[in-house]
């Protein structure tokens, strides 16, 4: 049985459009989970799953490239201005210890992590001579400095690395997570840690009360790649650790792909919810096309639009930047716009009360010509204020585009011409 404090579940119903009762009846059949460590204070903590407002996800993190601790945390500041419901670091230059510990320090939102980069960027052992128990203990000492959700890829196995390089897809195995634990695993001749290791996972999460957001190895890295046998072999796997986990106490969410042609979103988020019992759903985008790099932040949204529409309750943000660069900090800021779009979007279409009342409230000031409502209810009010600012310098009644032609107000004068000549 899960259980979590009254007083987290009541202060997370308040940003919901739902009862803490419901909350915690959903977190007691598996389909919500509230993010947050035992140890560590959060200002909003996040809900996610059935009946749940869709989250945001932000990824930042140090690169062996060319970032800095002081530009991934101007990163995180601008994830959670623009919006972000979580924050994920997924470091994997130097220094990965020190961002870690500042963005857990200030971050008002719940933290993830991919505890694998930790090893991998490690200098102490090389990463393929690691033994088996090294894979968990870094989960633990990441659990004590406060992280509230990991990404685990413990449903990867040693036969379907053994498969994927073979090479039957247009890319193999496009998770850097994935990628790692195939390495090790290949190259060592054993079973993927996180696996055979599950009950130790388990205990950890279950004392920090951490969410287990059980990771896709082998997400579709192409459209073309989407739904095949090694996609859908590890959402089996995930299935029954989910089961597992469930009995021991411990909340979990389950990841999705990645690249996917449209056709196939609402199959692939039903198959999710029917093999992983109902299970919270995290998708990266997907994205719909690989033809549009520099704007994958829209083909993202297209597909998190979708896949939230169907079922999905938490998108990982994409950036433009994606597929080309590390992100900007103007990249962060439209990934997460982009994404809380999506959100919006499916929330409407779900029967969100409180997202069909920000729509129709600024639907109402749409029609009074109110700007400052408009823009105070929209999903970035920053960007509307400047335009308005750049093309309408003064407080004219009417827009930039429509100028004397604008038909809301042709509208009102013809029907109070109308109105007028009546009471004559």
């Amino acid at each position: 049985m899960i259980t979590l404090p009254d007083k987290l579940i009541t202060k997370a119903a308040r940003l919901e459009d739902a009862s803490a009762r419901e909350i915690k009846k959903g977190i007691a059949d598996g389909t919500i989970v509230v993010l947050k460590n035992n140890t560590r204070g959060v200002a909003r903590p996040c809900a996610v799953g059935k009946g749940m407002t869709t989250k945001v996800n932000a990824n930042i993190g140090l690169s062996s490239g060319n970032s800095s601790v002081a530009l991934e945390m101007k990163k995180m500041n601008a994830a959670v201005e623009a919006g972000a419901d979580t924050v994920m670091d997924l470091s994997t230059g130097s220094s990965i210890r020190k961002l870690r510990r500042k963005i857990l320090g200030c971050c008002p939102v719940p933290v993830g992590t991919v505890p694998i980069y930790d090893l991998a960027c490690g200098k102490k052992k090389e990463f393929r001579s690691l033994g088996e128990s090294d894979f968990v203990d870094v989960l633990e000492k990441q659990a004590d400095e406060g992280v509230d959700f990991f990404t685990i890829h413990a449903g990867i196995t040693i036969d379907a690395a053994r498969f994927a390089v073979k090479k039957p897809r247009v890319i193999s195995i496009v998770s850097r997570g994935g990628a790692l634990l195939a390495s090790w695993m290949l190259d060592a001749g054993r079973e993927n840690p996180f696996l055979t290791q599950f009950d130790r996972v388990m205990e950890i999460a279950k004392r920090y009360s951490i969410t287990l957001s059980l990771g896709d190895s082998l997400r579709p890295g192409a459209i073309q790649d989407a739904t095949d046998h090694l996609q859908i072999q590890e959402l089996l796997v995930l299935g029954r650790l989910q089961q597992r986990a469930m009995s021991r106490g411990v909340q979990v969410m389950i990841e999705g792909p990645g690249h996917m042609p449209l056709d196939q979103i609402e199959m692939n988020v039903k198959l999710q919810k029917k093999i992983c019992h109902g299970s919270p759903f995290y998708v990266l985008g997907p994205l719909v096309t690989d033809a549009a790099p520099g704007y994958d932040h829209i083909t993202s949204a297209i597909g998190g639009a979708v896949a939230a529409w169907h079922g999905a309750d938490f998108l990982c943000y994409v950036t433009p930047a994606e597929h080309v660069k590390l992100p900007d900090v103007d990249d962060v800021k439209k990934g997460v716009i982009a994404s809380k779009i999506a959100a919006h979007a499916a929330d409407i279409v779900k029967g969100i009360p409180s997202a069909a009342r920000r729509d129709l409230a600024i639907s109402k000031a749409r029609a009074k010509r109110d700007w400052k409502t408009q823009f105070r209810l929209s999903l970035d009010p920053e960007l509307p204020k400047k335009m308005r600012l750049e093309s309408q310098p003064t407080e004219e009644d009417v827009c930039a585009m429509c100028a004397e032609f604008c038909s809301i107000k042709m509208m009102e004068e013809g029907l109070g011409k109308k109105s007028a000549r009546g009471k004559k």
